[in-house]
């Protein structure tokens, strides 16, 4: 989801991300979780679960809790992710926002909190939430307060075509940034299109800036360049630069500029129909491809984003986030048992198993049986660091920069010195 914010800005999204939206209610937040004549409480829960079978998963899970919670009635709002982002911009801007909202954590959320907007949940989710994966909570906790409830987690990185590698002669997958630029030619070599991005939505390309930033200058480059407002590190710019070699390759599909993430013609479905052979994404990118395209089934694969020689970084490193739910500021205790049913063994168990996300429950990762969801676990326990997406990192004005001046960058219209100077600029105007 990417700050993301307006343009996807931000993580995909998690759980699922992307689609096409569903009903935007009007009503919103800070009204609702009212009581009515019989005693019922109606709580809305904002979520960006669009596309399938999180769709449907999720609303069962719903009707679960009604069954449960008899006199509490949910009213749910999804939203396709930039659109969410959009609408929150603003409710947060009128002093808004809903019962129950999806939260990417990091700077978006610190900004509703610094506006008084979010509930602290430290208190009222114990303990059950301190016995959640340690790694999906940092993402929601400021001051030593926790201020949202993770339901997933995940990390960028490479899902490939096992058989287009094939056929390119590539036996395995690169784990060094020259031999993934070897890889890209080998590829094109075949007329294979290495790979798929959603040029148009700019956070996809925000993927590979941040990573090589990582691997270049280091984890704690970009949280210093972050601290300092100046992004002028050399390992930041080089980056870039590594990034222009790759784009000089034009590795990606025709019209990618263009292209969105998840309609029928976007990155996904570029990916999940076989006419790309990799698409740098998140978690949830198996389940985004098979509802947009055809999906590749036991061809798909998933490798970390590679190391760069003589870099700072580890390809251990991760850069990722998940997705969360967060309350306004004084929402029911209805809205806080919702999150507590959320984050059961049970609900996390069936999104395990029937939506492909990454147990945040340790009692869950029984039900893991996809080897590519295995991967990622794997490697996301194995990580020595995280990186939360940057365009939920850092402010949004900041972040939406990153994404912006990467974007350019990639389409020709940006020097990496002139993508850290932008950055420099937006962070220390925000």
């Amino acid at each position: 989801m990417g700050d993301r914010a307006l343009s996807r800005r931000g993580f995909l999204a998690a759980s699922a991300a992307a689609g096409v939206g569903m009903t935007a209610l009007s009503g919103c937040g800070g009204g609702s979780g009212g009581s009515s004549s019989d005693g019922t409480t109606t709580i809305e829960w904002w979520n960006i679960s669009t596309t399938q079978p999180t769709k449907t998963v999720w609303a069962g899970l719903a009707k679960k809790f009604e069954a449960q919670n008899p006199k509490v009635k949910l009213k749910i709002v999804q939203l396709e992710n930039d659109a969410y982002k959009s609408k929150m911009t603003a409710l947060t801007a009128s002093g808004k926002l809903p019962d129950i909202f999806h939260t990417w954590g990091g700077g978006v959320l610190k900004q509703q909190i610094d506006a008084g907007l979010v509930e602290d949940l430290s208190d009222r989710t114990k303990p059950w939430s301190d016995g959640l994966m340690s790694v999906a909570r940092q993402p929601y906790i400021f001051d030593k307060k926790l201020y949202g409830v993770p339901f997933d987690i995940g990390m960028i990185g490479f899902w490939y075509n096992k058989a287009l590698f094939q056929q390119a002669g590539i036996s395995t997958p690169p784990t060094t940034w020259s031999g993934f630029l070897d890889a890209v030619q080998k590829l094109k070599a075949k007329n294979i299109t290495p790979i798929a991005l959603a040029g148009k939505e700019k956070w996809p390309e925000m993927y590979y800036w941040a990573y090589l930033a990582m691997r270049t200058a280091g984890i704690t480059a970009l949280q210093k360049a972050s601290d300092a407002k100046d992004f002028s590190d050399p390992g930041l710019v080089q980056a870039g630069a590594h990034l222009q070699d790759l784009v000089k390759l034009q590795p990606f599909q025709k019209g990618f500029l263009g292209a969105s993430y998840s309609t029928p013609t976007g990155q996904a479905a570029t990916m999940g129909n076989g006419k790309a052979a990799m698409e740098l994404m998140g978690q949830w990118a198996p389940v985004v491809e098979a509802d947009s395209g055809k999906g590749l089934g036991s061809n798909l694969g998933f490798f970390p984003f590679p190391a760069v020689e003589g870099g700072k970084g580890s390809i251990t490193e991760v850069f990722g986030g998940g997705g969360g739910h967060a309350l306004r500021k004084g929402a029911p205790q209805a809205a806080v048992d919702f999150l507590k049913f959320f984050a059961s063994e049970a609900t996390d168990l069936e999104l395990v198993k029937k939506t492909n996300t990454l147990p945040i429950v340790p009692g869950a990762e029984k039900a893991l049986s996809d080897p590519n969801t295995k991967a990622v676990q794997a490697q996301l326990k194995g990580a020595t660091g995280f990186q939360l997406y940057l365009d939920q990192a850092y402010a949004p004005a900041v972040g939406q920069e990153v994404n912006d001046s990467v974007s350019a960058l990639i389409a020709g219209s940006k020097s990496p010195e002139q993508v850290t100077q932008s950055i420099t600029k937006a962070a220390k105007e925000a």
